[in-house]
């Protein structure tokens, strides 16, 4: 056979392989239309290529039985959110605070969406640094009794890595149950000899979708975003740090860090030791512990309402997304986001237009330095239409903001791990802490506030002056969105 009939043969094959992924993407998978269509015109402009990129970053994986929790399992908090759901119809469940029944329609679609269990007896302590977040967790590591279950998207193994990988392994060495689980991308920091440190001192060490060769996965698509920290039951860690010295402001290229995360006392706890237990479950392929809810550790902790509600490429519905979209479509007076990443779908984008022209005072932050040129690019192309129906960007200066942060008026927030952008809304595994508590939204707001006097405005007029050849890039960038 010549060269030329190879030649005919393998392009032939292409043409069928294209067809047959055209027609999965089109009739098997429900996949929104834009991101469709996107996929099919990457898998016709470059065959060969585009079935590569299909593989490896554009698998559904919502069709697929990956994440599939025993009946019985998945029972263990149902009940609960079933109980609960009965009682709010009834209308006979008691609110320590008369103000949580005013959110009680936000408290009803976290418990249908997503059967996030509704509990009333937390505290919250905000922390806004990298040096108040791990001065914080090197504590509680250092205070533990019983177990510490952690679980990170990234962890580094440097300065500050060693210093925590340090605490658990003496712990670990003192008989307590330490469980450390990472993403198979983003812990790529973690080195061979940290892990093998771990597992000698006894830590069990679990990879979240682990890469069959160093940096190749067919699931490069899906990370698990969480960053989780569990110690005793009694107190636990949730937000947007992660392990590494880039997070206390060490690196050269982003300088100072700026973030937001809460350590949470109360029954808000068990929902989230459960979401770890059915991660561990997952990438260590073990059995967990029988389901044992305790919804009483919070007595005397405090009075705030919190729901944790977790989300993923594995959910029906997009849940903390949905969150996000009730909070602004519900607010009255204010919206503030911060955000490390802009990248709206069409529901949260109307949602925010309509709110700026309604009169609310919508301000968005975002940072002045990107991390990722083409998300920042696509970021930037939706800002001109929310700007010019009153909505205000503005861009963090002193260093680089990755804090997940949104207030709706004056009692509810949301603070954990996932961005204003499509990737967390539709591909990563997410979690998120809804929180109804005046102060906790008051402080949040002050903070927030004091990041302005660190940011510039992203005026229209300034807006308008781009030059073409930045226009070209967002528009570019804007189109590739749904992969970002």
């Amino acid at each position: 056979m010549s060269f030329s009939d190879y030649f005919l043969w393998i392009s032939g094959g292409l043409v069928w392989v294209n067809i047959f992924l055209g027609i999965l993407l089109i009739f098997f998978e429900r996949r929104d239309p834009t991101s469709t269509w996107l996929w099919i015109m990457i898998l016709t402009f470059l065959p060969g290529i585009g079935f590569i990129l299909y593989l490896f970053i554009g698998q559904d994986l919502s069709k697929q039985r990956l994440f599939k929790v025993k009946e019985e399992e998945d029972a263990c908090f149902r009940g609960i959110a079933i109980k609960q759901k009965e009682q709010l119809e009834r209308g006979d469940f008691h609110y320590v605070n008369p103000l949580f029944r005013k959110y009680e329609d936000h408290i009803k679609l976290h418990l249908r969406n997503s059967e996030a269990y509704f509990t009333q007896d937390n505290s919250v302590e905000l922390l806004f640094s990298g040096k108040e977040k791990f001065e914080s967790l090197l504590a509680s590591i250092n205070k533990a009794e019983k177990y510490i279950y952690m679980e990170y998207y990234i962890f580094n193994s440097d300065s500050i890595g060693m210093k925590v990988i340090d605490a658990m392994c003496r712990k670990a060495s003192e008989g307590i149950a330490v469980k450390l689980l990472v993403d198979g991308m983003g812990g790529r920091g973690l080195s061979k000899r940290a892990i093998a440190k771990l597992r000698g001192s006894g830590v069990s060490v679990a990879i979240f979708f682990p890469p069959f060769v160093p940096w190749l996965s067919i699931r490069l698509n899906y990370r698990n975003h969480r960053k989780i920290c569990i110690i005793d039951g009694k107190e636990a860690y949730l937000g947007g740090f992660n392990i590494g010295d880039e997070y206390l402001g060490r690196s050269k290229r982003f300088g100072n860090w700026r973030d937001t995360h809460i350590r949470i006392k109360g029954s808000a706890i068990s929902s989230l030791e459960w979401r770890f237990f059915l991660d561990w479950r997952f990438a260590a392929k073990e059995e967990i512990q029988p389901c044992v809810p305790n919804l009483n550790q919070g007595e005397d902790s405090g009075n705030i309402g919190i729901q944790i509600v977790s989300s993923g490429p594995d959910s029906r519905w997009p849940r903390v997304k949905d969150g996000y979209l009730k909070m602004i479509l519900d607010a009255e007076k204010k919206i503030y986001i911060e955000t490390p990443y802009f990248i709206p779908d069409d529901s949260i984008y109307d949602s925010l237009r309509l709110a700026g022209l309604s009169g609310l005072d919508v301000r968005v932050m975002i940072p002045s330095k990107p991390d990722h040129p083409f998300v920042y690019w696509a970021g930037m192309s939706y800002i001109g239409g929310l700007l010019e129906a009153g909505v205000k960007f503005y861009a963090y200066e002193k260093g680089f903001l990755h804090s997940k942060v949104l207030i709706a008026d004056d009692f509810v927030s949301s603070v954990g791990t996932a961005n204003l952008d499509i990737r967390s809304f539709k591909l990563n595994f997410e979690v998120n802490a809804f929180i109804y508590d005046e102060t906790t939204n008051r402080m949040l707001t002050e903070r927030f506030i004091n990041d302005l006097g660190k940011s510039k405005e992203i005026t229209l007029e300034s807006y308008k002056k781009r030059s073409k050849g930045t226009k070209i890039k967002e528009s570019v960038s804007r189109l590739l969105s749904p992969l970002l």
